[in-house]
């Protein structure tokens, strides 16, 4: 589903799931002036067309010992397809690593990295991403606290 078959309607049903995941659908039928019904085919048609990608819950990290988070620029020592494709997949197994994206300019991957303490960070950058010889360089920033964190997406464009 493309960007340019959502109607008012949709960008109200996603705007409110993002606001609140566990909404009922009677609520939030109401909230989008829908029957019940309507407004679960549009959901179930938002979910398979992968728009809604699917809901998850929010854990706090500190509340469970979690208390030190990273943000890690990595540069790789090489950058064909293998090196990157391998790259990938033990980005991929390591629990630490919640997000990684790749990006342009002089380093190739962000990392956002979510450890216990600053020994688990340091075990975790020399035990598994310093490991071999994939990783040319890091840079490592350790988050103070959090200004902003949402994953809600601004849909206005989309009116």
């Amino acid at each position: 589903m493309d960007d340019s078959r959502l109607d008012r309607t949709d960008l109200a049903i996603l705007a409110a799931l993002q606001v609140d995941g566990r909404i009922t659908n009677a609520e939030l039928a109401e909230r989008v002036n829908l029957s019940p019904s309507a407004c679960l085919r549009r959901v179930q048609r938002l979910e398979s067309t992968g728009v809604i990608a699917g809901y998850a819950a929010w854990v706090d990290p500190a509340k469970v010992g979690l208390g030190l988070q990273a943000f890690v620029r990595v540069q790789l020592a090489r950058h064909d397809a293998e090196a990157i494709a391998d790259f990938s997949r033990q980005v991929n197994t390591w629990d630490e690593i919640v997000a990684c994206h790749a990006l342009t300019g002089d380093m190739d991957y962000l990392l956002q990295v979510v450890v216990r303490d600053l020994e688990h960070f340091s075990r975790f950058l020399l035990d598994r991403l310093l490991q071999g010889n994939a990783v040319a360089d890091v840079n490592s920033s350790f988050v103070l606290r959090a200004v902003k964190q949402t994953r809600r997406l601004a849909l206005d464009h989309l009116v």
